[in-house]
């Protein structure tokens, strides 16, 4: 895109303001606004205070499978799993673009020491789990991690660092999410340096789009590839490419596989499976209406009982199908750093403008169907959101100790 290019895009959403001190930029400074310019979502900007709630359809419990039934089966399911590993049929694909603020910590997240007498990062828990199974199967899995603008580089270097946790390098591979512009209330892009608009990752629904768009999906392909299980940095308990997930998944004949949990109480702030208008999709705790929440089977059991924890496996060939589908854009409230045309920078600590993201959770909504595969809680469940108290380091320390884990 050139400037004038750039100037006459601009001048038609009433954004010039955005060119100011172009001619000031040094060369390199330029290209990358141009570039941001080129990329930016005007219908998703158009949004900003003008986004509507999207209305739920008509929801209903949706089968799953808990427990006692994968016990049952078990060897039977991994049996399955195991071969697809073995056939290279199967990808991990790690969400790991925070950081660690939340948790007083200013790296990426998955660098976080949760060992006490040893040392013991999250990243090495999840390669470690990750191994737990590739050392049974003889065979290591394409491990993708999605990292952002602000840590691709230090995960990148502490990997290398690490010498990957014992990970084949050739194995691994990074790739920087896409980002998204951030407006202000009146929906004026927000400057982050000069030169620069400030952006944030577009959530983490931008997986598929963001692998495709660093051409890491000709490796899917030349790998042949068929499933990618994706899961998130902060729970060190999960099972990753657990072969008994992914074979009960190939066996019911589904195109996708969700791992969840049983809620401990009916307003439990997590999301939860379900079938909307007869799909499968995920809907979040605040949306359900008391007696839903509350609803309970003959045995006792919440009806809506199915908490997600963002660990899925989706096939490769439907997630082509869908990635061309618009994900709905989420409109979040948000403190964004700026500078002022001034050039004075400001560190809001209110809420001061909108930030556009995608979820994952709505790409359950575009598929045909999905398979709820229920897991024990203490065993795979410990996520660290906080230093101390619910989801923290805390509690997710104690469940590494009751698991086994030396720290």
């Amino acid at each position: 895109m050139t400037k004038e290019q750039a100037m006459k895009v601009l001048e038609e959403h009433n954004q010039t303001h955005v060119m100011r001190g172009f001619d000031d930029l040094t060369s390199s400074q330029q290209e990358t606004l141009l570039n941001q310019i080129a990329d930016l979502q005007w219908d998703d900007i158009a949004l900003a205070g003008n986004q509507t709630e999207i209305p739920l359809g008509e929801i209903t419990p949706i089968e799953g499978m808990d427990v006692e039934e994968i016990d049952a089966k078990r060897d039977e399911f991994a049996k399955i799993g195991y071969d697809a590993i073995k056939e290279g049929k199967v990808a991990a694909l790690l969400l790991a673009g925070g950081m660690g603020t939340r948790l007083g910590f200013d790296k990426p997240k998955g660098e976080l020491n949760v060992g006490i007498d040893n040392t013991l990062y999250i990243f090495q828990c999840l390669i470690n789990n990750l191994m737990d199974v590739t050392n049974v199967a003889g065979k290591t899995v394409p491990l993708y991690i999605m990292t952002s603008e602000k840590n691709n580089d230090e995960t990148i270097r502490f990997f290398e660092e690490q010498n990957y946790f014992g990970y084949p390098k050739e194995d691994v591979a990074f790739f920087v999410q896409e980002m998204a512009a951030a407006v202000d209330y009146d929906g004026k892009l927000l400057m982050e340096e000069p030169g620069r608009l400030a952006t944030s990752p577009n959530g983490n629904g931008g997986w598929f789009s963001s692998l495709q768009k660093a051409g890491l999906l000709e490796d899917v392909h030349k790998r042949g590839v068929e499933w990618i299980n994706i899961f998130a940095v902060d729970n060190v308990l999960q099972r990753i490419c657990d072969p008994a997930f992914i074979g009960a998944t190939i066996a019911s004949g589904k195109v996708s596989g969700s791992k969840v949990v049983r809620k401990v109480d009916p307003y439990e702030k997590m999301g939860v499976m379900c079938l909307e208008d007869g799909k499968p999709s995920v809907v979040e705790y605040y949306e359900l209406s008391e007696d839903m929440a509350e609803a309970t089977n003959a045995d006792g059991k919440l009806t809506y009982a199915y908490g997600v924890i963002l660990n899925y496996i989706f096939r490769v060939d439907k997630l082509e199908e869908i990635v061309e589908k618009h994900l709905p854009v989420h409109v979040v409230e948000k403190k964004i750093p700026y500078i002022t045309a001034e050039g004075e920078n400001v560190k809001p600590t209110e809420p001061n403008g909108y930030k556009f993201e995608t979820l994952v959770v709505d790409m359950i909504r575009l598929m045909d169907d999905n398979l709820p595969f229920e897991v024990v809680r203490e065993k795979e469940f410990a996520p660290i959101k906080n230093l101390h108290g619910v989801d923290s380091l805390d509690s997710a320390r104690e469940l590494l100790k009751a698991n086994g884990v030396e720290l």
